[in-house]
């Protein structure tokens, strides 16, 4: 006997009939699709009418609002760049008074290391030069000797 056969017809029914879960989801997708498209379109023409009205204004006005225009970017740019600098500024002394009242802000670690690498090389160079200064000397002593001779 087949499976089918055991199951109670409420059962069958149940699984025959097609969920509306499906159904529901692509309604509503296409609801929403459809309005947002509508809403689209709508703004798309407003802009297009907007700027057909106010070109001619922008013609006539041109003359006196790209300059003005440039002179508020420019205004406007170097406001943002001396705030921006000053910040730099104090996040710098701020920066280095902490440093020097031994409290070891961020990135002390890296300062401290490069200073002690630089104090090495220093010392390295400073024992060459040496070494070499002594060598020049005594090639000149010889050189005078050879000469006097």
């Amino acid at each position: 006997m087949s499976n089918d056969q055991n199951k109670p017809m409420t059962q069958k029914l149940y699984e025959s009939v097609p969920s509306y879960r499906p159904t529901a989801k692509f309604l509503t997708a296409t609801t929403l699709s459809a309005t947002l498209l509508f809403l689209s379109g709508l703004t798309l023409t407003w802009t297009v009418i907007a700027l057909i009205m106010a070109t001619p204004v922008m013609v006539l006005f041109s003359p006196v609002l790209v300059p003005s225009a440039i002179a508020i970017f420019l205004v406007i740019t170097g406001l943002l760049f001396s705030g921006g600098c000053g910040v730099a500024a104090i996040t710098a002394l701020s920066w280095i008074y902490n440093y020097v009242q031994g409290k070891h802000p961020l990135g002390a670690d890296k300062l401290d290391y490069a200073r002690d690498m630089l104090a090495s090389m220093t010392r390295g160079v400073t024992e060459k030069a040496k070494e070499y200064a002594q060598y020049v000397t005594h090639k000149a002593r010889e050189v005078a000797q050879g000469e006097r001779s």
